[in-house]
Protein backbone atom coordinates (compact mmCIF):
# COMPACT_ATOMS: atom_id res chain seq x y z
CA UNK A 1 0.00 0.00 0.00
CA UNK A 2 1.49 3.28 -1.12
CA UNK A 3 0.26 6.21 0.66
CA UNK A 4 0.71 9.67 -1.21
CA UNK A 5 1.46 13.14 1.31
CA UNK A 6 2.07 16.11 -1.32
CA UNK A 7 3.05 19.22 -0.15
CA UNK A 8 3.60 17.86 3.91
CA UNK A 9 5.30 18.35 6.54
CA UNK A 10 6.40 16.03 9.31
CA UNK A 11 4.14 16.66 11.87
CA UNK A 12 1.78 15.09 8.91
CA UNK A 13 3.61 12.04 8.39
CA UNK A 14 4.28 11.31 11.65
CA UNK A 15 0.54 11.35 12.25
CA UNK A 16 -0.32 9.27 9.20
CA UNK A 17 2.05 7.13 10.29
CA UNK A 18 0.18 6.34 13.96
CA UNK A 19 -3.36 6.08 11.98
CA UNK A 20 -2.11 3.34 9.98
CA UNK A 21 -0.65 1.18 13.24
CA UNK A 22 -4.35 2.14 14.62
CA UNK A 23 -6.01 1.13 11.82
CA UNK A 24 -3.94 -1.88 10.27
CA UNK A 25 -1.48 -2.80 13.28
CA UNK A 26 1.20 -3.77 10.60
CA UNK A 27 3.49 -0.80 10.95
CA UNK A 28 5.51 0.80 13.22
CA UNK A 29 6.19 -2.16 15.95
CA UNK A 30 9.15 -4.63 15.61
CA UNK A 31 11.60 -2.40 14.01
CA UNK A 32 15.49 -3.00 15.24
CA UNK A 33 16.55 -0.19 13.49
CA UNK A 34 16.42 2.55 11.36
CA UNK A 35 17.88 2.92 8.43
CA UNK A 36 18.36 6.36 6.56
CA UNK A 37 19.16 6.32 2.24
CA UNK A 38 20.36 9.43 0.87
CA UNK A 39 20.11 9.30 -2.75
CA UNK A 40 19.05 11.51 -5.64
CA UNK A 41 15.16 11.27 -6.40
CA UNK A 42 16.33 9.33 -10.03
CA UNK A 43 18.11 6.66 -8.17
CA UNK A 44 15.66 6.26 -5.22
CA UNK A 45 13.53 3.43 -6.09
CA UNK A 46 17.00 1.09 -6.94
CA UNK A 47 18.09 2.34 -3.30
CA UNK A 48 14.28 1.37 -2.23
CA UNK A 49 14.24 -1.93 -3.75
CA UNK A 50 17.51 -3.15 -2.15
CA UNK A 51 16.48 -1.50 1.20
CA UNK A 52 13.26 -3.66 0.66
CA UNK A 53 14.75 -6.57 0.07
CA UNK A 54 17.49 -6.44 3.37
CA UNK A 55 14.58 -5.41 5.85
CA UNK A 56 12.95 -9.04 5.39
CA UNK A 57 16.19 -10.15 7.67
CA UNK A 58 16.21 -6.73 9.58
CA UNK A 59 12.70 -5.39 9.88
CA UNK A 60 13.24 -1.60 10.09
CA UNK A 61 12.07 1.87 9.28
CA UNK A 62 13.55 3.04 6.26
CA UNK A 63 13.90 6.67 5.76
CA UNK A 64 14.75 7.48 1.99
CA UNK A 65 15.86 11.02 0.95
CA UNK A 66 15.71 12.13 -2.07
CA UNK A 67 16.80 15.23 -2.91
CA UNK A 68 15.54 17.16 -5.85
CA UNK A 69 15.73 20.72 -7.55
CA UNK A 70 17.89 22.86 -5.24
CA UNK A 71 15.44 25.68 -7.46
CA UNK A 72 12.28 26.87 -6.77
CA UNK A 73 10.38 26.75 -3.64
CA UNK A 74 10.82 24.72 -0.37
CA UNK A 75 8.17 21.65 -0.78
CA UNK A 76 8.28 18.32 0.62
CA UNK A 77 6.45 15.91 -0.59
CA UNK A 78 6.01 12.02 1.24
CA UNK A 79 5.31 8.64 0.03
CA UNK A 80 4.50 5.44 2.95
CA UNK A 81 4.65 2.85 1.89
CA UNK A 82 3.90 -0.92 3.73
CA UNK A 83 2.49 -4.22 2.89
CA UNK A 84 3.81 -5.70 -0.28
CA UNK A 85 5.51 -2.24 -1.23
CA UNK A 86 7.45 -2.55 1.57
CA UNK A 87 9.14 -5.35 2.86
CA UNK A 88 9.29 -6.33 6.11
CA UNK A 89 9.72 -2.79 6.65
CA UNK A 90 7.96 0.19 6.75
CA UNK A 91 8.87 3.07 3.90
CA UNK A 92 8.63 7.04 4.44
CA UNK A 93 10.60 8.58 0.91
CA UNK A 94 11.32 12.47 1.51
CA UNK A 95 11.62 14.34 -1.49
CA UNK A 96 12.85 17.34 -0.67
CA UNK A 97 12.86 20.67 -3.12
CA UNK A 98 14.35 23.74 -3.07
CA UNK A 99 15.94 25.15 0.50
CA UNK A 100 15.67 21.90 1.95
CA UNK A 101 17.90 20.03 -0.22
CA UNK A 102 20.56 21.11 1.91
CA UNK A 103 18.67 20.33 5.22
CA UNK A 104 17.40 17.18 5.13
CA UNK A 105 18.66 16.56 8.32
CA UNK A 106 16.00 18.27 9.97
CA UNK A 107 13.54 16.31 8.16
CA UNK A 108 14.38 12.59 9.19
CA UNK A 109 15.15 13.64 12.92
CA UNK A 110 11.67 13.91 13.64
CA UNK A 111 10.54 10.42 12.01
CA UNK A 112 13.44 8.26 13.30
CA UNK A 113 12.51 5.15 15.92
CA UNK A 114 13.07 6.24 19.69
CA UNK A 115 15.61 4.04 20.78
CA UNK A 116 16.59 2.34 17.82
CA UNK A 117 20.23 2.08 16.31
CA UNK A 118 20.53 4.43 13.28
CA UNK A 119 22.46 3.39 9.81
CA UNK A 120 22.55 6.09 7.04
CA UNK A 121 23.74 4.47 3.74
CA UNK A 122 24.59 6.63 0.42
CA UNK A 123 23.59 4.05 -2.35
CA UNK A 124 25.75 6.82 -4.86
CA UNK A 125 27.60 10.52 -4.02
CA UNK A 126 29.12 10.88 -0.52
CA UNK A 127 29.73 13.43 1.66
CA UNK A 128 34.01 13.85 1.88
CA UNK A 129 33.51 13.36 5.33
CA UNK A 130 30.74 11.32 6.59
CA UNK A 131 31.62 11.69 10.43
CA UNK A 132 30.73 15.18 9.77
CA UNK A 133 27.67 14.94 7.64
CA UNK A 134 25.07 16.48 9.79
CA UNK A 135 23.04 12.81 8.97
CA UNK A 136 26.40 10.76 9.54
CA UNK A 137 26.90 12.26 12.93
CA UNK A 138 23.43 10.47 13.76
CA UNK A 139 24.28 7.20 12.18
CA UNK A 140 25.96 4.34 14.23
CA UNK A 141 27.32 2.52 10.76
CA UNK A 142 27.72 5.01 7.84
CA UNK A 143 27.78 3.02 4.47
CA UNK A 144 29.05 4.04 1.15
CA UNK A 145 29.64 2.05 -2.26
CA UNK A 146 33.18 3.40 -4.08
CA UNK A 147 32.52 1.55 -7.08
CA UNK A 148 29.85 4.40 -7.31
CA UNK A 149 32.08 7.51 -7.41
CA UNK A 150 33.51 8.57 -10.35
CA UNK A 151 36.99 8.11 -9.54
CA UNK A 152 36.89 4.97 -7.29
CA UNK A 153 40.71 5.14 -6.61
CA UNK A 154 40.15 8.41 -5.31
CA UNK A 155 37.19 7.94 -3.32
CA UNK A 156 38.89 5.16 -1.47
CA UNK A 157 41.57 7.26 -0.56
CA UNK A 158 39.29 10.24 0.38
CA UNK A 159 37.53 7.45 3.04
CA UNK A 160 40.85 6.63 4.30
CA UNK A 161 42.01 10.37 4.96
CA UNK A 162 38.36 10.70 7.21
CA UNK A 163 37.73 7.48 7.91
CA UNK A 164 35.96 7.21 11.55
CA UNK A 165 34.89 4.20 13.62
CA UNK A 166 31.76 2.77 12.15
CA UNK A 167 32.20 3.75 8.39
CA UNK A 168 32.44 0.63 5.55
CA UNK A 169 31.58 0.24 2.19
CA UNK A 170 30.03 -2.34 0.08
CA UNK A 171 33.55 -2.90 -2.43
CA UNK A 172 34.69 -4.00 0.98
CA UNK A 173 31.19 -6.22 1.27
CA UNK A 174 31.65 -7.42 -1.93
CA UNK A 175 34.84 -9.42 -1.18
CA UNK A 176 33.51 -11.57 1.64
CA UNK A 177 33.42 -14.32 -0.37
CA UNK A 178 36.85 -13.99 -1.96
CA UNK A 179 38.24 -13.86 1.69
CA UNK A 180 36.58 -16.81 2.60
CA UNK A 181 38.13 -19.11 -0.38
CA UNK A 182 41.28 -17.92 0.10
CA UNK A 183 41.99 -18.12 3.63
CA UNK A 184 40.60 -21.72 4.04
CA UNK A 185 42.97 -22.77 0.92
CA UNK A 186 45.86 -21.52 2.98
CA UNK A 187 44.47 -22.82 6.31
CA UNK A 188 45.24 -26.58 4.26
CA UNK A 189 48.89 -28.30 4.81
CA UNK A 190 51.47 -27.25 3.44
CA UNK A 191 51.84 -24.68 5.95
CA UNK A 192 54.29 -22.15 4.03
CA UNK A 193 54.82 -18.60 4.13
CA UNK A 194 53.30 -16.96 1.18
CA UNK A 195 56.36 -14.79 -1.08
CA UNK A 196 54.83 -13.13 -3.09
CA UNK A 197 51.21 -12.07 -4.07
CA UNK A 198 49.82 -10.70 -7.95
CA UNK A 199 45.84 -9.48 -8.04
CA UNK A 200 44.36 -8.80 -11.60
CA UNK A 201 41.46 -6.50 -11.41
CA UNK A 202 39.91 -3.46 -13.58
CA UNK A 203 41.28 -0.41 -12.70
CA UNK A 204 37.91 1.12 -12.22
CA UNK A 205 37.35 -1.57 -9.28
CA UNK A 206 38.63 -0.68 -5.82
CA UNK A 207 37.23 -3.72 -4.67
CA UNK A 208 40.14 -5.15 -6.41
CA UNK A 209 42.57 -2.52 -4.46
CA UNK A 210 41.33 -3.42 -1.03
CA UNK A 211 41.17 -7.04 -1.91
CA UNK A 212 45.02 -6.32 -2.62
CA UNK A 213 45.23 -4.10 0.59
CA UNK A 214 43.98 -6.88 3.02
CA UNK A 215 46.40 -9.45 1.53
CA UNK A 216 49.01 -7.24 2.27
CA UNK A 217 48.70 -6.47 5.53
CA UNK A 218 47.65 -10.01 6.44
CA UNK A 219 50.43 -12.09 4.87
CA UNK A 220 53.46 -9.35 5.28
CA UNK A 221 54.44 -10.01 1.46
CA UNK A 222 55.03 -7.81 -1.64
CA UNK A 223 52.19 -7.45 -4.42
CA UNK A 224 51.57 -6.47 -7.77
CA UNK A 225 48.37 -4.96 -9.20
CA UNK A 226 47.77 -5.89 -12.52
CA UNK A 227 45.03 -4.59 -14.59
CA UNK A 228 42.65 -6.12 -16.56
CA UNK A 229 40.00 -4.21 -18.82
CA UNK A 230 37.33 -1.87 -17.17
CA UNK A 231 34.04 -3.36 -15.74
CA UNK A 232 35.98 -7.23 -14.85
CA UNK A 233 36.06 -6.06 -11.53
CA UNK A 234 38.46 -8.59 -9.47
CA UNK A 235 39.86 -11.22 -11.52
CA UNK A 236 42.58 -13.14 -10.42
CA UNK A 237 44.64 -13.85 -7.43
CA UNK A 238 48.02 -15.78 -7.14
CA UNK A 239 49.72 -16.36 -3.88
CA UNK A 240 53.64 -18.06 -4.44
CA UNK A 241 54.77 -20.64 -1.96
CA UNK A 242 57.85 -22.47 -1.82
CA UNK A 243 55.42 -25.89 -2.92
CA UNK A 244 53.81 -24.19 -5.67
CA UNK A 245 51.25 -21.03 -6.02
CA UNK A 246 47.62 -20.81 -4.75
CA UNK A 247 45.05 -19.01 -7.91
CA UNK A 248 41.75 -18.25 -7.98
CA UNK A 249 40.95 -17.39 -11.16
CA UNK A 250 37.30 -15.85 -12.43
CA UNK A 251 37.75 -15.47 -15.64
CA UNK A 252 34.30 -14.55 -16.60
CA UNK A 253 32.68 -13.13 -13.52
CA UNK A 254 30.38 -15.96 -12.94
CA UNK A 255 32.27 -19.29 -12.06
CA UNK A 256 36.14 -19.37 -10.59
CA UNK A 257 38.66 -21.92 -10.22
CA UNK A 258 41.11 -22.74 -7.40
CA UNK A 259 44.28 -24.26 -7.74
CA UNK A 260 46.39 -25.41 -5.25
CA UNK A 261 49.59 -28.31 -5.61
CA UNK A 262 49.02 -31.70 -5.05
CA UNK A 263 44.87 -31.36 -5.25
CA UNK A 264 42.51 -31.20 -8.06
CA UNK A 265 41.22 -28.09 -9.37
CA UNK A 266 37.96 -26.53 -8.25
CA UNK A 267 35.11 -24.75 -9.91
CA UNK A 268 32.94 -22.94 -7.77
CA UNK A 269 29.92 -20.24 -8.28
CA UNK A 270 31.80 -16.77 -7.41
CA UNK A 271 29.12 -13.87 -9.34
CA UNK A 272 29.50 -10.22 -8.47
CA UNK A 273 27.06 -9.88 -5.05
CA UNK A 274 24.22 -7.70 -5.75
CA UNK A 275 23.60 -4.50 -3.23
CA UNK A 276 20.96 -5.98 -1.61
CA UNK A 277 23.18 -8.97 0.01
CA UNK A 278 26.00 -6.69 0.45
CA UNK A 279 22.89 -4.18 2.69
CA UNK A 280 21.94 -7.42 4.53
CA UNK A 281 25.22 -8.23 5.45
CA UNK A 282 26.41 -4.68 6.87
CA UNK A 283 23.20 -4.56 8.73
CA UNK A 284 24.21 -7.55 10.69
CA UNK A 285 26.61 -5.92 12.91
CA UNK A 286 26.38 -2.26 14.34
CA UNK A 287 30.23 -2.45 15.88
CA UNK A 288 32.77 -0.73 13.98
CA UNK A 289 34.77 -3.32 11.17
CA UNK A 290 38.35 -2.89 12.60
CA UNK A 291 39.57 -5.60 9.56
CA UNK A 292 38.35 -2.78 6.74
CA UNK A 293 39.91 0.51 9.36
CA UNK A 294 43.19 -2.04 9.09
CA UNK A 295 42.99 -2.27 5.27
CA UNK A 296 42.48 0.93 4.57
CA UNK A 297 44.98 2.65 6.87
CA UNK A 298 47.83 0.10 6.63
CA UNK A 299 47.15 -2.18 3.69
CA UNK A 300 46.08 0.56 0.64
CA UNK A 301 49.92 2.39 1.21
CA UNK A 302 51.56 -0.70 1.03
CA UNK A 303 49.39 -1.59 -2.51
CA UNK A 304 50.62 1.72 -4.35
CA UNK A 305 49.56 3.54 -7.30
CA UNK A 306 52.15 1.32 -9.49
CA UNK A 307 50.04 -0.95 -11.59
CA UNK A 308 51.16 -3.23 -14.64
CA UNK A 309 49.27 -4.94 -17.66
CA UNK A 310 48.10 -8.35 -17.31
CA UNK A 311 50.38 -9.21 -20.53
CA UNK A 312 53.68 -7.62 -17.72
CA UNK A 313 52.76 -10.13 -15.03
CA UNK A 314 52.34 -12.83 -17.14
CA UNK A 315 55.50 -12.43 -18.94
CA UNK A 316 57.29 -12.54 -15.28
CA UNK A 317 55.08 -15.46 -14.64
CA UNK A 318 53.05 -13.83 -11.78
CA UNK A 319 50.31 -14.27 -13.86
CA UNK A 320 48.39 -17.47 -15.69
CA UNK A 321 46.30 -16.33 -18.64
CA UNK A 322 42.81 -15.89 -17.62
CA UNK A 323 42.20 -17.13 -21.42
CA UNK A 324 43.79 -20.41 -20.81
CA UNK A 325 41.17 -21.16 -17.22
CA UNK A 326 38.58 -19.99 -19.35
CA UNK A 327 39.12 -23.14 -21.66
CA UNK A 328 39.99 -25.52 -18.80
CA UNK A 329 36.59 -24.48 -17.15
CA UNK A 330 34.86 -24.95 -20.75
CA UNK A 331 36.33 -28.40 -21.36
CA UNK A 332 35.55 -29.64 -17.86
CA UNK A 333 31.83 -28.41 -18.11
CA UNK A 334 31.61 -30.15 -21.67
CA UNK A 335 33.22 -33.46 -19.36
CA UNK A 336 30.54 -33.09 -16.79
CA UNK A 337 27.68 -32.75 -19.14
CA UNK A 338 29.00 -35.68 -21.16
CA UNK A 339 29.27 -37.61 -17.99
CA UNK A 340 25.78 -36.61 -16.89
CA UNK A 341 24.17 -37.41 -20.35
CA UNK A 342 25.85 -41.33 -19.63
CA UNK A 343 24.26 -41.73 -16.51
CA UNK A 344 20.75 -40.93 -17.71
CA UNK A 345 21.17 -43.45 -20.91
CA UNK A 346 22.51 -46.36 -18.40
CA UNK A 347 19.92 -48.65 -17.10
CA UNK A 348 19.90 -49.19 -13.53
CA UNK A 349 20.38 -53.11 -12.64
CA UNK A 350 17.57 -55.18 -11.06
CA UNK A 351 18.05 -55.99 -7.30
CA UNK A 352 17.29 -59.28 -5.78
CA UNK A 353 16.64 -60.84 -2.70
CA UNK A 354 18.48 -63.39 -0.94
CA UNK A 355 16.53 -67.00 -0.36
CA UNK A 356 18.07 -69.40 1.37
CA UNK A 357 21.90 -68.30 0.26
CA UNK A 358 20.23 -68.09 -3.18
CA UNK A 359 20.11 -64.58 -5.13
CA UNK A 360 16.46 -64.55 -5.94
CA UNK A 361 15.00 -61.33 -8.07
CA UNK A 362 13.09 -59.15 -6.32
CA UNK A 363 9.12 -59.39 -7.51
CA UNK A 364 8.35 -56.22 -6.87
CA UNK A 365 10.74 -54.65 -8.40
CA UNK A 366 10.42 -56.64 -11.64
CA UNK A 367 7.01 -55.61 -11.86
CA UNK A 368 7.68 -52.19 -11.20
CA UNK A 369 10.37 -52.76 -14.18
CA UNK A 370 7.53 -54.29 -16.51
CA UNK A 371 4.99 -51.34 -15.97
CA UNK A 372 7.58 -49.44 -16.74
CA UNK A 373 8.02 -50.75 -20.22
CA UNK A 374 10.10 -53.01 -20.18
CA UNK A 375 11.03 -55.22 -23.51
CA UNK A 376 9.61 -58.60 -24.11
CA UNK A 377 12.69 -60.61 -24.38
CA UNK A 378 14.16 -59.27 -20.85
CA UNK A 379 10.63 -59.92 -20.02
CA UNK A 380 10.65 -63.33 -20.43
CA UNK A 381 14.56 -63.77 -19.43
CA UNK A 382 12.72 -62.29 -15.59
CA UNK A 383 10.13 -64.63 -15.88
CA UNK A 384 11.79 -67.78 -16.57
CA UNK A 385 14.63 -66.36 -13.74
CA UNK A 386 11.46 -66.18 -11.14
CA UNK A 387 9.46 -69.47 -11.89
CA UNK A 388 13.59 -71.47 -11.44
CA UNK A 389 14.42 -69.22 -8.30
CA UNK A 390 10.13 -70.30 -6.90
CA UNK A 391 10.98 -74.42 -7.73
CA UNK A 392 14.32 -74.22 -6.13
CA UNK A 393 12.84 -72.40 -3.01
CA UNK A 394 10.22 -75.05 -3.05
CA UNK A 395 11.97 -78.07 -3.81
CA UNK A 396 14.39 -76.96 -0.65
CA UNK A 397 10.92 -76.31 1.45
CA UNK A 398 9.65 -80.15 0.57
CA UNK A 399 12.97 -81.33 1.85
CA UNK A 400 13.27 -79.62 4.77
CA UNK A 401 9.76 -80.36 5.89
CA UNK A 402 10.58 -84.29 5.34
CA UNK A 403 13.48 -84.00 7.01
CA UNK A 404 11.68 -82.54 9.94
CA UNK A 405 9.48 -84.88 9.86
CA UNK A 406 11.59 -87.72 10.16
CA UNK A 407 13.67 -86.32 13.40
CA UNK A 408 9.86 -85.80 14.69
CA UNK A 409 9.09 -89.90 14.33
CA UNK A 410 13.00 -90.84 15.29
CA UNK A 411 12.23 -88.46 18.44
CA UNK A 412 8.82 -90.20 19.37
CA UNK A 413 10.04 -93.90 18.73
CA UNK A 414 12.96 -94.00 20.92
CA UNK A 415 11.30 -93.64 24.60
CA UNK A 416 9.06 -96.36 23.67
CA UNK A 417 12.10 -98.81 22.49
CA UNK A 418 13.74 -98.05 25.77
CA UNK A 419 10.50 -98.51 27.74
CA UNK A 420 10.55 -102.20 26.19
CA UNK A 421 14.50 -102.95 26.50
CA UNK A 422 13.08 -102.32 30.46
CA UNK A 423 10.41 -104.50 30.88
CA UNK A 424 12.13 -107.60 29.19
CA UNK A 425 15.11 -107.06 31.40
CA UNK A 426 13.07 -107.19 34.58
CA UNK A 427 11.15 -110.53 33.33
CA UNK A 428 14.68 -112.11 32.84
CA UNK A 429 16.44 -111.41 36.01
CA UNK A 430 13.27 -112.50 38.00
CA UNK A 431 13.32 -116.24 36.26
CA UNK A 432 16.79 -116.25 37.23
CA UNK A 433 16.04 -115.65 40.98
CA UNK A 434 13.06 -118.23 41.62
Amino acid sequence: MIIDLPSTSTSAINKALVDLRDSGGAVALGRVLTLVVVTDDAHAEDAIAAANEASREHPCRVLVLARGNKRGAARLDAQIRVGGDAGASEVVVLRAYGPLVEHGQTTVVSLLLPDAPIVAWWPGAAPEDLASDPIGRIAQRRITDSAEARDPRKALEQRRATYRAGDTDLAWTRLTNWRALLAAALDQPPFERVTSITVAGAPDSPSTELLAAWLAVKLKAPVLRARTKKGTGVQSVRLERASGPVELVRPDQNVATLTQPGQPDRRMALARRPVKDCLSEELRRLDPDEVYGEVLRDGLPKVGSKVVTVRAAQAQGRLRPPAETAREQAAAEVQSARVSRAMKRAQPTEPTQRVGGTAVPNDEHSENASERGTAPAEKATAAKRTAAGRGAAAKRATAEKAASARTSTAKKAAPAKRATAGGTAGRTTRGASA
